[in-house]
C-alpha cells in the first residue's frame, strides 16, 4: 500500500502534465492503459514494453506460460517516448521484471547512440527508484533488412548497451542480432514481414527461443 501511494505521489504530477500537452502516442498510451485496467492485473507481473516490435509480438504469452505478462508496446516509439510514459506503461504495474525494446527507431531517425543510452539509463534509474529489486532486461536492436544501411550505427549502439548492462545492477543485456542473421552476418529476410522491418511469425519463433530461458529458471 505504501509503495502504491509513493508511486502516485511521485509520478501523478508528471503524468498529468504530460497528458495536458499534445505528445506523440498520447491517445494510444491512454487507450492501452485503460484496456489493461479493464481486464485487471496483479502487482509483480512481467512487463514487456517498447516500440512496435513488442506491440506486434502476439505469441508473447507462449513464451511465458505460468507467468502473468503485460504487453505495453506502443507505436513507433523512441526511448524518450517511453521515458515520458514510464508511469502508465511500466511503473504503475509494480512489475517484478521489465523487458525493454527501444533504440531501433531512434537510430533510424539519426539519434546518437549516447543520447539513446542516456534515456534508457534514466528509465532504469526511475524503475529502480521505486523498487531496486526489479529485474530489467534491455533488448539489443534487431538487424532489419530495410535498415541495413545503418548497420554500423546499430552495432555501435548494441555494444554500448551491452557494456552498460554489464556494469549496472539488476540490468541484463539480451542480444537478438546473431539469431536473426545468417552465417555471413546478413539479416534473414524470410524472418520479416513484407516491409522487411517487422518480424513475421517465423521471426517471432526465433525470438521466443531467446526469451524462454528467462521463464524457465
Amino acid at each position: 500500500m505504501k509503495k502504491s501511494i509513493f508511486l502516485v505521489l511521485v509520478f501523478l504530477s508528471s503524468w498529468s502534465a504530460s497528458i495536458a500537452q499534445q505528445h506523440p502516442f498520447e491517445e494510444e498510451v491512454r487507450r492501452l492503459s485503460a484496456r489493461l485496467d479493464s481486464i485487471g492485473w496483479n502487482p509483480g507481473a512481467t512487463v514487456f514494453t517498447g516500440s512496435s516490435t513488442i506491440r506486434m509480438w502476439h505469441s508473447l504469452p507462449e513464451v511465458s506460460v505460468g507467468t502473468e505478462v503485460l504487453n505495453t508496446g506502443f507505436g513507433g516509439s523512441k526511448a524518450l517516448d517511453l521515458e515520458r510514459y514510464l508511469f502508465p506503461l511500466v511503473l504503475k504495474f509494480d512489475p517484478e521484471r521489465v523487458f525493454i525494446y527501444e533504440g531501433d527507431n531512434d537510430l533510424w531517425a539519426g539519434v546518437p547512440s549516447e543520447d539513446i543510452l542516456n534515456s534508457l539509463k534514466q528509465i532504469v534509474t526511475r524503475i529502480h527508484l521505486v523498487d531496486p529489486g526489479t529485474e530489467i532486461v534491455l533488448i539489443g536492436a534487431k538487424p532489419s533488412p530495410s535498415r541495413w544501411e545503418k548497420k554500423e550505427s546499430y552495432q555501435t549502439f548494441n555494444q554500448l548497451l551491452r557494456v552498460y548492462c554489464d556494469q549496472a545492477e539488476q540490468v541484463t543485456y539480451l542480444d537478438t542480432w546473431r539469431a536473426l542473421t545468417d552465417e555471413q552476418g546478413n539479416p534473414r529476410p524470410e524472418l520479416y514481414l513484407q516491409d522487411q522491418l517487422h518480424l513475421n511469425a517465423k521471426g517471432y519463433l526465433v525470438w521466443n527461443q531467446l526469451f524462454t530461458p528467462f521463464f524457465t529458471k
